[in-house]
């Protein structure tokens, strides 16, 4: 088997389906991501970088390491995911960036509630679910695809270095 060329191709569809998937979901079924929704796409997108790179890469070393760095950021995708299940169960508060939580204290002046409406802020809380599959949530499938796909790069990687 070509593994060298098989599981960085693997990687990359995987990266570009999954980020398909997730502009599908926000661009045709108008669900609406929150900034914990968005970090979960960089790691994809960074993976399929270095698969791209694994692809072009001129020898088994460089492409074995290229699909460990893309393993390290599906592990990456995992812990973001992880941490949006989290505050979708309400085991912890969201970051500060994930709209205005309901804690947060009311601005006392003008200049801190214009500092408010100017800030970017995305209009869907974080701790919101939108869409689920059998009561599961998006982000918990992510941290499941996310650590299977971390899996199975680090296991391609060590069969492109047991490559002759």
């Amino acid at each position: 088997m070509d593994w060298p060329r098989l599981v960085p191709f693997a990687i990359l569809a995987a990266s570009v389906g999954a980020l398909i998937t997730a502009y599908t979901a926000e661009l045709a079924f108008g669900i609406e991501p929150c900034i914990l929704c968005l970090y979960q796409r960089i790691p994809y997108a960074v993976a399929g970088t270095l698969a791209v790179a694994a692809l072009l890469a001129p020898g088994p070393r460089p492409k074995a390491w290229a699909v460990i760095g893309a393993g390290m950021a599906f592990l990456a995708g995992a812990e973001i995911a992880f941490y949006h299940v989290g505050v979708e169960q309400h085991w912890w508060r969201s970051i500060a960036s994930c709209g205005v939580a309901a804690g947060d204290p009311e601005p006392e002046t003008v200049e801190a509630l214009r500092r408010l409406l100017t800030e970017a802020r995305p209009v869907k809380a974080c701790d919101e679910v939108d869409w689920t599959l059998f009561g599961v949530s998006m982000a918990t499938y992510n941290v499941a695809a996310s650590l299977a796909l971390a899996v199975g790069s680090f296991w391609g990687a060590e069969k492109i270095r047991r490559q002759p």
